[in-house]
């Protein structure tokens, strides 16, 4: 059964921030198909999502009534009986959906039930709600490598050693996963190539583990005067060039870093970790000198070096997503790169991919929003404000210029009241924000 447009509606209503409306709709969907993920995904943020709004909110009596489904999980899951843990830990979570325990404890019970699709969805949640825990990148790597997903798994697992570095089984997870890559590519008869590949990949994992250790100035020089010994031996090692330049980044020395970095990519041309790494060690280098122009007083070559920065920006972000489609991250900051550049439409075609995303969606709808506003588009844009506009809390910076724009485009289509409305909330915080006062004499 295709459930996409059952997604879909439930989806705008949580754009709308109809959230009951939102999450009856995906309870139905996971009551059809409890392995639904964009389901599971969905509901976990509009429970989340109604819960920052202040509704619903964990009291002494709602963590009572959430002690018994938690315990009847906690039963079902002993007797084997996965499916009605699942449904139990949802009870709970509906009252407290950002509680580490319950959504841990879900995402096991789905996986035991072989609702693996479902199980991501909550183990990529926790991981949001969590990020100092490392098990639930942890799971989801593992879920996404045995789907196939080899790149999506490895992502998830450096996640994990983001949140504690000393993981041992994330450790060991990316580990193995980089040994079956190059088994695989042995057995199709790409033997040579796998064996640089695995090298490739334990050599990184080494320098990965260098990176995590805490060295002095002194103990950093001294190991770079050790390397520069073999180097001077061996100036076709590709190795030693890397961990030169690991070392020298950390020197904060990035112009001679992206030398080595672009030295041992003259080696290995097929490296996606070696190209990432000399296009971003090339924009730290960048800013660096940038700051030493601005330093300096020279403000036309810090203006032509901001230009050179945004195009080495630029480069990197599409190589990015070209690379991972899944970077929703690298997404987002390439469609507000393009924005300031005037590249509305591919602007909006990148940010639209994000908007679904339950983690970076608001602000990029927030942007989307922007691109219709500078195309003349004023009722996407009204639309997309809104849906940005909190319902509740302090008038910060962000909600200023949403309301801001709001007010823009009431002024443009003659509804002066409204725009008067909107500003008027901005006045009442902020009195010296752009031109309010102004328009409010106007009003």
């Amino acid at each position: 059964m295709d459930f996409s447009k059952h997604i879909q509606k439930a989806e705008e209503a949580l754009r709308r921030r109809n959230y009951d409306f939102a999450i009856e709709l995906y309870r139905q969907l996971i009551e059809l198909n409890p392995n639904l993920g964009p389901a599971r995904a969905g509901l976990r943020r509009a429970l989340w999502e109604r819960h920052k709004t202040g509704k619903k909110k964990v009291g002494v009596l709602g963590k009572l009534k959430g002690a018994g489904p938690l315990a009847a999980a906690k039963g079902l899951m002993k007797a084997g009986k996965f499916d009605g843990a699942a449904k139990a830990l949802e009870t709970f979570l509906s009252t407290d959906p950002a509680n580490e325990e319950g959504n841990a404890m879900l995402g096991e019970s789905l996986r035991s039930a072989g609702h693996d699709e479902a199980a991501l969805a909550v183990y990529e949640f926790l991981a949001e709600v969590a990020p100092k825990r490392a098990d639930g990148w942890r799971e989801a790597a593992a879920i996404r490598a045995q789907q196939g997903d080899i790149p999506g798994a490895l992502q998830a697992l450096e996640k994990a050693l983001e949140a504690d570095p000393r993981d041992r089984e994330a450790q060991k997870a990316r580990k193995d996963l980089a040994a079956e890559v190059a088994l695989e590519a042995r057995k199709s008869g790409e033997g040579s190539h796998s064996r640089q590949q695995m090298a490739d990949s334990e050599g990184a994992l080494a320098q990965e583990r260098k990176r995590r250790l805490h060295r002095s100035e002194d103990d950093l020089q001294a190991e770079l005067a050790q390397l520069e010994e073999r180097y001077a031996e061996d100036s076709s090692n590709v190795d030693l060039m890397v961990s030169m330049g690991e070392v020298l980044e950390k020197l904060r020395d990035p112009e001679a870093a992206l030398d080595m970095y672009r030295r041992a990519h003259s080696y290995r041309k097929d490296s996606p970790d070696l190209a990432a790494r000399v296009s971003q060690t090339a924009i730290k280098a960048k800013k660096k000198a940038i700051a030493r122009a601005d330093k300096a007083g020279d403000q036309d070559l810090a203006d032509r070096l901001e230009a050179e920065l945004g195009a080495l920006e630029l480069s990197r972000l599409q190589a990015s997503v070209e690379s991972n489609p899944q970077a929703v991250g690298d997404r987002l900051e390439l469609g507000k790169l393009l924005l300031r550049g005037e590249d509305l439409d591919t602007a909006i075609q990148h940010l639209q991919r994000v908007a679904p995303d339950p983690r970076l969606g608001d602000e990029a709808r927030f942007f989307l929003a922007l691109c219709f506003y500078r195309k003349g588009l004023l009722d996407l844009a009204q639309d997309s404000f809104q849906t940005c506009l909190p319902s509740s809390g302090p008038v910060d910076g962000r909600t200023c210029e949403i309301l801001y724009h709001l007010g823009l485009i009431a002024e443009e289509q003659g509804d002066a009241p409204t725009a008067r409305a909107h500003f008027s909330r901005i006045y009442a915080v902020d009195i010296a924000y752009r031109d309010v006062a102004q328009k409010m004499e106007q009003l």
